[in-house]
């Protein structure tokens, strides 16, 4: 059957949970043919060598490992590239998408007239701390506002779309600001979905709630005000 969905999950030494994050799609009842596309941007490409050798995915002809150069935007595009979908869901090697997600991005994207389409979700971070709940309220509420979506959402577009504007800028971050700026420049309001995907907290239990939340901002409107992406990688 001719594949129609194509998801694209862009990977850096991710060999400790590549295999839950695809194991976790294929657990869903995805109602259309569908394609996992994991874009390797490690100079080893530990994460695909760790997919060829996991026994209980690597003989399934649906994952597609591709090799890239470093830098989410331009494995996104080589991701995309190899695609043979028409609708193209970015995914984030530690996010997570329900049954319910899944279908409310079908639906949405089937029902929609305008073949130029784009969406995202909510934000939920998988942890139980309330200071998440405040952030997932500020992001949903950003996101409305400034028409932005953020990777971490899980940016959903149709191909036609995607080869319209030429993909995401060839940058190592802000990729998804900068794909949405295209859109705006055409134009086109992403769909905010009225459903949220899960993404873990590792980052921020990494490095600080504070200091991540902050950075994080700093960086958006650095790279707004015009600061290079090569620069700001520097301080991610």
């Amino acid at each position: 059957m001719k594949i129609k969905l194509s998801i694209i999950i862009p990977v850096y030494r991710e060999s400790a949970i590549i295999s839950t994050t695809i194991q976790s799609l294929l657990n869903l009842k995805i109602p259309l043919p569908f394609e996992i596309i994991v874009s390797d941007g490690e100079p080893s490409h530990s994460t695909l060598t760790h997919l060829e050798a996991d026994k209980s995915l690597s003989h399934l002809p649906l994952i597609k490992p591709i090799p890239s150069p470093k830098g989410r935007g331009i494995q996104l595009n080589k991701g995309a590239k190899a695609a043979v979908g028409e609708l193209f869901f970015f995914l984030h090697a530690d996010t997570r998408i329900d049954q319910r997600g899944v279908e409310l991005m079908i639906k949405t994207w089937q029902n929609h007239i305008d073949p130029l389409f784009c969406g995202a979700f909510d934000l939920h971070i998988n942890s139980g701390k309330k200071v998440f709940r405040i952030i997932e309220k500020v992001a949903s509420a950003r996101s409305r506002l400034t028409k932005i979506a953020y990777g971490d959402q899980g940016i959903f577009m149709s191909r036609q779309l995607f080869d319209k504007i030429n993909g995401f800028p060839d940058i190592p971050i802000m990729e998804d600001v900068g794909i949405m700026s295209k859109l705006k420049k055409h134009a086109i309001k992403p769909i905010f979905l009225p459903h949220s995907i899960s993404t873990s907290a590792r980052r921020w239990k990494d490095q600080g709630i504070l200091f991540t939340t902050f950075r994080n901002w700093v960086l958006i409107c650095l790279y707004i005000l015009g600061i290079p992406p090569k620069v700001l990688v520097k301080y991610y």
